[in-house]
């Protein structure tokens, strides 16, 4: 991508295609479409009207998604994408043997898009758990520090494929609902999650709470560039997660709920504490760590898709959220950069994202909405905590009234939205929660 100039970042430009999946091309290129021929003054006035090239958009989204069409395409691998016409005539072995995989995968998942979702749970039952099984049975230093490097690595797109399981009761057909239930249960201490915590806090309290403030990971309350504000929010849930949860629910009167997440949380802990006291090595490397770095990680993850915080109406999932159309989150993490999407429809379809986003352009455009591209939400969070607006603002997909304002302008607008909330305003602005 060409450099920003510091004067106007509405120059003509054009979408790094590097990496990125074929909905976030299609995305960009409507995107930077509109900010290489928009009219300033209908931009700030949102009078845009929606081009054919949108619609021609709109529909090759959908297209893709779509079994029936000729040119659908499900998602096989995270890391590179096929075309399935390229498969109807086996060119080798390797072509034949993918051909057959993923005709037999999209009967055994949910939505015929995902052959992924199954990809990934192959990947971790025979690689994660079996490496984790022989720590404990012969451990070796260098096997440890292997093994949760790979963990690492992994945690990202296992948390986004559950955040899929979690959002719509599952991701395997009905044939396989018995496993469906289960493999969670196996999988989840190995990547650092507690057993159904994420599904009580995500789906059950965040998203019933929006950020707002009874939302457990709300960031309001806090001054967003502030690393001192960043420590306090990221140490109280990495230790008392266990009892703000519970207390949460038995302060919404939701007394079924606060009982369920005590037990599976204390019974995570429990399995955490045995385990050690078997056999603290192996534990270590394969329960303790990745439980720690994962939940610092979702609550730096959490930061970045939560810190630009609309000051005048803070209330808004287009104003509270943003969207990433970059690599990382996208490709390898299941489109979890278009946030602002999700928020809007919490049961929405992973890959309905790119084409939600498109048939709302205009609206997101009205409502001020922040849109970046070749960022990823840990980096947001690092580059708010640096104060580094101007980088923010470099990669920054103007829309709307932010179409034509200087790089200056809209790194010092990108300032304002950190500013932590005073209890009267948020008195005030949440008052339709409260």
């Amino acid at each position: 991508m060409a450099t920003t100039c510091t004067t106007s970042i509405a120059t003509s430009r054009a979408p790094d295609k590097n990496f990125f999946t074929p909905s976030d091309k299609i995305v960009l290129e409507v995107l930077y479409n509109d900010l290489n021929n928009a009219e300033d003054e209908k931009a700030r006035t949102g009078k845009t009207t929606t081009p054919a090239q949108d619609k021609s958009a709109i529909k090759q989204l959908e297209n893709l998604a779509d079994p029936k069409h000729q040119n659908f395409q499900p998602t096989i691998f995270s890391s590179w994408d096929h075309d399935l016409n390229d498969l109807k005539s086996p060119r080798n072995f390797h072509e034949a043997i993918l051909q057959k995989y993923v005709k037999w995968a999209r009967t055994v998942v949910r939505h015929q898009t995902d052959v992924v979702f199954l990809s990934h749970i192959i990947m971790y039952f025979t690689t994660a758990l079996p490496s984790a099984i022989y720590l404990f049975y012969d451990f070796h230093l260098w096997h440890g520090f292997a093994h949760i490097i790979y963990i690492v690595w992994c945690s990202g797109g296992f948390t986004l494929m559950m955040h899929n399981h979690i959002h719509n009761n599952g991701v395997l057909s009905k044939k396989y609902a018995a496993f469906d239930w289960a493999f969670p249960y196996v999988l989840e201490p190995l990547m650092g999650h507690t057993w159904d915590s994420y599904y009580y806090h995500h789906c059950k309290a965040h998203h019933v709470e929006g950020n707002g403030p009874d939302d457990l990971s709300s960031t309001i309350r806090y001054q967003r560039d502030s690393i001192w504000d960043f420590l306090h929010y990221e140490i109280r849930f990495l230790l008392l997660c266990w009892f703000d949860l519970p207390r949460y629910f038995i302060s919404k009167k939701k007394y079924n709920l606060a009982f369920r997440i005590t037990c599976t949380e204390q019974s995570s802990y429990a399995m955490m504490y045995f385990l050690a006291k078997w056999n603290f090595k192996p534990a270590l490397f394969a329960i303790l760590l990745p439980f720690v770095i994962l939940r610092i990680g979702l609550m730096i993850g959490n930061w970045g898709q939560h810190a630009l915080v609309d000051d005048v109406d803070p209330n808004s999932d287009f104003r509270s959220s943003i969207t990433l159309i970059d690599v990382p989150s996208n490709r390898f993490c299941f489109n979890d950069g278009y946030h602002t999407s999700h928020h809007l429809n919490p049961l929405r379809h992973w890959r309905d994202h790119p084409r939600a986003f498109l048939a709302a352009k205009d609206r997101y455009s009205k409502e001020g909405a922040l849109v970046f591209q070749n960022i990823d939400y840990l980096e947001i969070t690092f580059r708010i905590l640096t104060k580094n607006y101007m980088y923010l603002a470099s990669k920054l997909v103007p829309m709307g009234s932010q179409i034509g304002m200087s790089q200056e302008e809209l790194a010092a607008m990108l300032k304002l939205k950190t500013r932590k909330f005073s209890e009267e305003e948020i008195a005030t602005k949440f008052k339709k929660q409260n």
